[in-house]
């Protein structure tokens, strides 16, 4: 195995000297924390425990206990962490996830679905020595159901390593999968645990890849699709860790840095337990799916000498460089091949009602808002209840049954986001295209986020009857309100995708290679050349050729085509290429990104609230929500309880469907 840290052996390697340099930086009053960092950091974990051995035949004192005298908060829970051995550090972790009230599930699945059978082997002696309990017997004590059961398959330490694969059972652990979940109602979770807990890593790429092709979606969806909560987490954490350990951590390491405060001890373990395995792979991932390195996301999260300790472990900065290691270019190939195989089953999270009688409906609506008050709850059970070709069954029956228009009573007796969200659930999906398009564009300034993710998501059927719907609704084609209210390339672009004229249709690998290398070559012209280029390509190629494009394009230049975009591009055009190539590797997941910025932070967008949660509740919003909770740790569902209120949130909850 080739190691890929940032640790390594110190050279010249002086036990004794070391233990003294340690303890005179911590003799008399204060102590000398950068001396301390700086020799902790630059040792290897063998050589720290050699360092603690000296330490005590020199002093007759325990170096750990010295430390943490000396030091203080999260910097001495580091460096405390840094001088463990690598067995007793993850044991530590596993002890502190359950003892007391509460249980750590995230750390619990973060060690036990990354670790090798040797150090999976360690950890359970280092346990028995520091606790004097068994860690299985304090597992199964602290945790329940079939996320135990498969904690405690782990804990074997059984998994194949052997590396020989037997093609037909490669055949038949797909098929055992797909039966056990995709196939049948309801799921046999003892399959997934004895198949994902026990083959080997060879063998289980293959499967994974046998299995996309029986169920026409990836093993991940399959398995957000069946099951839940912890044990989907832990589930989807083995997957990931079969397929690339250095991305899975690179996504724990985003998890717990982004938004508002930082969750240290999961910062700290990664940092420490990989620091001298694959941190470099871990960096050139983090880069890869995030745009940003490591590097510099920890130096804008932390501060003073935990800062800079964390910065020594991560061992250098990748916006520095300019592409990929090897390795990394294997992986976001790889990326992108999946990508192009997943065939993701969209589901919505509103459907049509059983048993819809719109003259009822109406009726109800009706007496909903006659006379003094209006009984809010009844008109949101109905809306937030009926598919939107039922709702546009019950506009009609209130007009021919009582004569008035719907739309307008609405209007008289709801206010705010409320009567924003109910007339948008009212609208027909190219109505309501067509009155976001022209909210984006109205008054002073122009919303071009919003301009971006309805022109880059909709279909071409979808955006040629949103233009129908524009030039009813206001007299003038959608075209001719762009190009008034944007200008340069941006505005080109906006131009070339309301055409809805975007091909349609597989990859053709032939014309794909082509573009890749056209998309290449354009890197290197002229600004304005180079934008022209990509949008040729980008506003008119089908999604899946796309998808093949972007990955020769990784080939081609070793390099990704987000970062292209992100370094060489600025502005609005920056951002419209960017939600194409979003789009084009996961659209739920950039919708999932989209309603998340819209309600983190102070204040709330809920233009852009209500406009995801209206036009995706009846096509993917449940596939949103999977991608919303996987990426932030959080529910959708928490998110708008958290962040709305009263009438409006009670709609949006609905809308979503329910708790992840």
């Amino acid at each position: 195995m080739v190691f890929r840290g940032t640790i390594t052996d110190a050279p010249d390697f002086d036990a004794s000297a070391d233990a003294e340099t340690l303890y005179n930086a911590m003799k008399g009053i204060g102590s000398d924390k950068e001396a301390i960092l700086d020799m902790v950091t630059s040792r290897s974990n063998a050589q720290r425990q050699e360092i603690i051995a000296a330490y005590k035949c020199s002093f007759g004192k325990d170096l750990i206990e010295d430390l943490k005298y000396e030091l203080t908060g999260k910097f001495e829970r580091l460096i405390v962490s840094l001088m463990r051995s690598r067995a007793y550090h993850d044991a530590k972790e596993i002890h502190d996830a359950i003892k007391g009230a509460g249980t750590n599930e995230r750390c619990l699945i973060e060690v036990l679905a990354s670790r090798n059978n040797t150090q999976i082997h360690e950890m359970v002696a280092a346990y028995k020595d520091a606790y004097g309990s068994d860690i299985e017997e304090d597992v199964i004590a602290d945790t329940s159901g079939h996320f135990k059961k498969m904690l405690v398959v782990l804990l074997q330490g059984t998994r194949d390593e052997s590396g020989v694969v037997d093609a037909d059972l490669v055949e038949q652990d797909a098929q055992d999968l797909y039966a056990a979940g995709e196939e049948q109602w309801g799921t046999d979770e003892a399959k997934f645990i004895m198949i994902l807990g026990n083959r080997s890593v060879t063998h289980l790429h293959m499967v994974f890849d046998a299995y996309e092709k029986i169920a026409e979606m990836t093993i991940e969806d399959s398995i957000k699709n069946e099951l839940s909560g912890d044990f989907e987490r832990l589930m989807l954490a083995v997957v990931q860790c079969i397929r690339s350990v250095p991305m899975f951590f690179a996504k724990r390491l985003y998890k717990s840095m982004k938004g508002l405060g930082t969750a240290d001890n999961t910062l700290i373990r990664i940092m420490i337990s990989r620091s001298e395995i694959d941190m470099l792979d871990i960096r050139e991932c983090f880069r890869l799916r995030y745009e940003k390195s490591l590097y510099n996301m920890i130096k804008d999260d932390t501060s003073g000498d935990y800062k800079r300790t964390l910065l020594n472990l991560c061992g250098g900065d990748d916006d520095l460089a300019g592409e990929f290691f090897p390795e990394a270019a294997q992986i976001a190939y790889k990326m992108w091949e999946l990508s192009a195989m997943t065939k993701v089953q969209l589901r919505p999270s509103v459907r049509p009602a059983p048993d819809f009688d719109p003259a009822a409906d109406a009726q109800a609506l009706r007496k909903a808002m006659k006379g003094f008050g209006t009984d809010e709850d009844a008109i949101i059970d109905i809306v937030a209840h009926r598919s939107n070709a039922q709702r546009q069954e019950i506009r009609q029956a209130f007009k021919s049954l009582l004569g008035r228009d719907l739309m307008k009573d609405l209007k008289s007796e709801l206010s705010k986001n409320l009567e924003r969200l109910i007339i948008g659930l009212m609208l027909t999906p190219a109505e309501f295209n067509a009155k976001m398009m022209r909210k984006a564009m109205e008054g002073a300034g122009t919303d071009e986020h919003a301009l971006i993710e309805i022109l880059v998501t909709r279909s071409n059927e979808e955006i040629q009857a949103m233009n129908a719907a524009y030039q009813d609704a206001y007299k003038k084609t959608l075209e001719e309100a762009i190009q008034s209210d944007t200008s340069g390339h941006f505005c080109r672009i906006l131009v070339s995708l309301v055409q809805g004229a975007r091909e349609e249709g597989p990859a053709d690998v032939e014309r794909a290679n082509a573009d890749a290398q056209e998309l290449a070559d354009a890197c290197n012209a002229e600004s304005d050349d180079m934008e022209m280029k990509f949008m040729s390509i980008l506003c008119t190629r089908s999604f899946p050729h796309l998808r093949k494009v972007f990955q020769e394009f990784v080939r081609c230049t070793n390099k990704d085509i987000e970062q292209i975009i992100k370094k060489e591009m600025s502005g609005d055009v920056k951002n419209a290429f960017y939600a194409i190539v979003r789009s084009v590797k996961n659209q739920p997941s950039y919708f999932a990104d989209r309603l998340y910025k819209a309600m983190k932070g102070l204040g709330t967008d809920d233009r852009a609230l209500i406009r995801i949660m209206v036009s995706r509740s009846e096509v993917d919003l449940f596939n949103i929500r999977k991608e919303f909770k996987e990426t932030h740790d959080e529910s959708l569902h928490e998110f708008i309880q958290g962040d709305t209120s009263g009438d409006y949130r009670k709609t949006l909850l609905i809308l979503c469907g329910g708790e992840d």
